[in-house]
């Protein structure tokens, strides 16, 4: 197997992808995020890819031939068309889940795959629609005194408390926690990379 390098910070990336059987190296990527662009899908995209060409280079793949590929991934949320990603402040948290509670939204998360044995780039998107139950005031700040939105794309975490909130989803669960690990998984095996065998 070749080293999977994955340049994110993430508890819950690299969980993950310990869950179905890859141990990742951490390389967090010095990449600022800066939403350039208005589409969600092109922003995750192409901030998923500065990440993982920051730490391919740091790395060394890319140079030469390495048996590694290195993972790169950006979430963010959108309602309306309106990208939000983590928030700033309390107070904004607070905005936040006021925008999403009583309807449905979208999660966008962006991953970009370096492989350095060939110099191949994969990048892809992948959207789940979620939808949230009506919250009152106090509830929605009950949630956010939990302090779980601080360091969440939309203000939440669909894997913590905000559970209580879920209504339904449609698409990859795992995608809203931060890495559509299903769709990452046939790339890898695609190109002989992963193969799950419990022998």
């Amino acid at each position: 197997m070749e080293r999977i390098i994955l340049a994110s910070g993430s508890p819950r990336r690299q969980w993950l992808l310990r869950q179905i059987g890859l141990e990742p190296e951490v390389a967090v990527s010095q990449v600022e995020e800066v939403m350039t662009d208005k589409e969600p899908d092109w922003t995750v995209c192409n901030l998923a890819l500065r990440k993982a060409e920051d730490v391919a280079a740091r790395v060394g793949i890319g140079d030469a031939v390495v048996p590694a590929v290195v993972i790169g991934a950006d979430t963010v949320v959108a309602v309306d068309g309106r990208i939000l990603g983590k928030p700033a402040s309390v107070c904004e948290a607070e905005h936040m889940i006021e925008l999403l509670q009583g309807r449905s939204h979208q999660v966008f998360t962006g991953v970009a795959m370096i492989f350095g044995n060939t110099g191949e780039k994969v990048v892809f998107a992948e959207k789940t629609d979620v939808h949230v139950y009506p919250m009152s005031r106090e509830q929605i700040v009950g949630y956010v005194a939990t302090g779980e939105p601080m360091d969440k794309a939309g203000g939440y975490g669909i894997q913590g408390y905000f559970a209580a909130y879920i209504q339904g989803i449609k698409g990859d669960y795992n995608n809203v926690v931060g890495l559509p690990v299903g769709r990452l998984c046939q790339e890898l095996m695609a190109r002989g990379m992963w193969n799950f065998d419990i022998s």
